[in-house]
């Protein structure tokens, strides 16, 4: 007998719903769900009836780069110039410059767009003097940060904060999405913990906070050590949520540094960034820097096996080999390791990046190279310790130390970290 319709109606709904429920039950690796309504950077607010009063016929100075620009790719700086009740100053520009071109120390330069002098703070000066704020009233920020305590620019703008109290100048900072989240918080503050966390150096290697409460702490905590405060505004974002990765903000992506290409490369730079401190290649000079371990030494079967043994969440480890070059993108960049040399290693793969723990995640990485290559690899000291704050970490390693009696030691330094700061977030 042939099917009634209301039967094939009803079969056919019923069909929708179970592959609804099994699509459900279907977990992605790393799925990317476009906003209900794109992130309003500060930026944008900036010259709202609400903030442009504090710019009006005020003497600005600048710190930002390439990345300080509108959703459609105007510049902060070319905007601002542009106006005639807003007087621009100065430009101040960070490691990789005012438009992101060099990955090298910056000099001082004339800006080719709009004639302003830009005074470098990555060369031998890292803060502004005295005689550099004397005709400033205004300091603005508008950097994009990548999340993780290695990247330079945050301590630019702490440098900024830091001249801004003790010049009674203000700073204004734009603010901008943390890309891997506001909610990963991980890694040993080391020699610093406990202690008020006045700039980078007291923060764990993720510190789950855009740079706009990273300020607001930076100069909150400043008053705990009985230091000047900086007169500090926040522009803040629209509909931001802490759980939103970038590719989630409705944003287009700007690289933020010459090695930083895409948000897989971000996410990966706290878990790898710490082979700088070894002669191991984290695959600079490549098109995806920080998803290599390598080195002409290693082999890459062994590798990828003894990172997969460890069976981390989010992450698997494959085979790969790849040859360093000083060109990536079109843009040339500090020498890498082994350029011209092909480099055998292992490539990590996100399978899932809210359960990847990028922070343990380096622990690991320098453990298995230890066991497989201990009379190979090379750790270089004082950038290591550098780079983790402390000299534990590394003395534990090379003693033998597995990493989860490491990480036992953060648990104290990361309850404290956490508890301060809670005092000093924006957004839900």
């Amino acid at each position: 007998m042939k099917p009634t319709l209301p039967y094939r109606l009803l079969s056919f709904f019923l069909f929708l719903i179970a592959c609804q429920l099994h699509a459900l039950g279907q977990k992605p690796a790393s799925k990317s769900t476009a906003p209900a309504q794109r992130v309003v950077i500060g930026v944008e607010r900036l010259v709202t009836p609400e903030f442009l009063p504090f710019l009006q016929n005020r003497r600005v100075a600048i710190l930002t780069n390439h990345t300080g620009v509108m959703p459609d790719k105007g510049h902060l700086v070319d905007m601002l110039h542009a106006r005639s009740d807003v007087k621009v100053v100065k430009l101040f520009s960070p490691e990789h410059g005012i438009r992101g071109e060099a990955d090298e120390h910056v000099a001082d330069a004339v800006d080719q767009k709009t004639g302003l002098k830009v005074i470098s703070l990555y060369g031998k000066v890292r803060k502004p003097t005295p005689e550099m704020l004397q005709d400033v009233d205004i300091i603005l920020f508008d950097i994009q940060d990548v999340g993780a305590r290695y990247y330079t620019y945050i301590m630019a703008m702490q440098n900024l904060l830091e001249a801004a109290a003790e010049n009674g100048k203000t700073l204004i900072v734009l603010d901008r999405p943390n890309p891997i989240t506001g909610l990963y918080v991980d890694g040993g503050v080391g020699k610093n913990a406990g202690q008020p966390v006045l700039n980078p150096n007291f923060l764990p290697i993720t510190h789950g906070m855009t740079v706009g409460e990273l300020a607001r702490m930076f100069n909150g905590e400043r008053l705990a050590k009985k230091l000047p405060q900086a007169e500090l505004l926040v522009v803040p974002m629209r509909h931001y949520s802490r759980s939103q990765w970038f590719d989630q903000t409705g944003l287009p992506w700007i690289k933020p540094s010459p090695n930083m290409l895409n948000l897989t490369t971000a996410t990966l730079y706290p878990a790898t960034c710490i082979l700088e401190g070894t002669n191991v290649s984290e695959g600079r000079g490549t098109l995806q820097p920080f998803e290599f371990i390598g080195a002409p030494w290693i082999n890459g079967e062994k590798l990828a096996k003894q990172l997969n043994s460890y069976k981390l969440a989010g992450i698997t480890f494959k085979p790969v080999q790849f040859k360093p070059d000083s060109l990536v993108d079109g843009i040339r960049i500090y020498p890498p390791k082994f350029v011209g040399q092909t480099c055998y290693g292992a490539q990590a793969v996100v399978t899932d990046r809210n359960t990847f723990e990028s922070a343990r995640a380096t622990v690991y990485i320098l453990h298995a190279l230890k066991t497989l290559y201990p009379g190979q690899l090379e750790w270089k000291n004082s950038r290591l310790d550098g780079l983790w704050k402390t000299d534990v970490t590394r003395q534990r390693l090379q003693a033998g130390d597995s990493p989860k009696d490491i990480f036992a030691t953060w648990a104290e330094e990361l309850a404290y970290f956490k508890q301060v700061r809670a005092k000093y977030l924006l957004y839900p």
